[in-house]
């Protein structure tokens, strides 16, 4: 665990985020004026899990092609 004061956490956040991240460095401290002020560690979960089918039976759909030759016989009646 490193201590920075608050003008190199400025200058270096980038750096030090990474280092957080990667986990070269478990967690880092920011001081103002000598005492400490903030910590900076990795967040624990960073995944975004995904549920699939989440709506699963919720929605009921009738019969979705039932229109299909209507809509065909619609686009080959502009073509007359």
């Amino acid at each position: 665990m490193r201590a920075y004061n608050m003008l190199e956490a400025k200058n270096q956040l980038s750096k030090l985020v990474e280092a957080v991240e990667n986990g070269s460095e478990p967690e880092i401290i920011i001081a103002r004026n000598g005492k400490p002020a903030a910590r900076v560690v990795p967040l624990a979960n960073r995944t975004t899990k995904i549920r699939l089918g989440l709506a699963k039976g919720r929605y009921v759909f009738e019969d979705f092609d039932r229109d299909d030759d209507l809509i065909a016989a619609l686009f080959r009646a502009g073509r007359d």
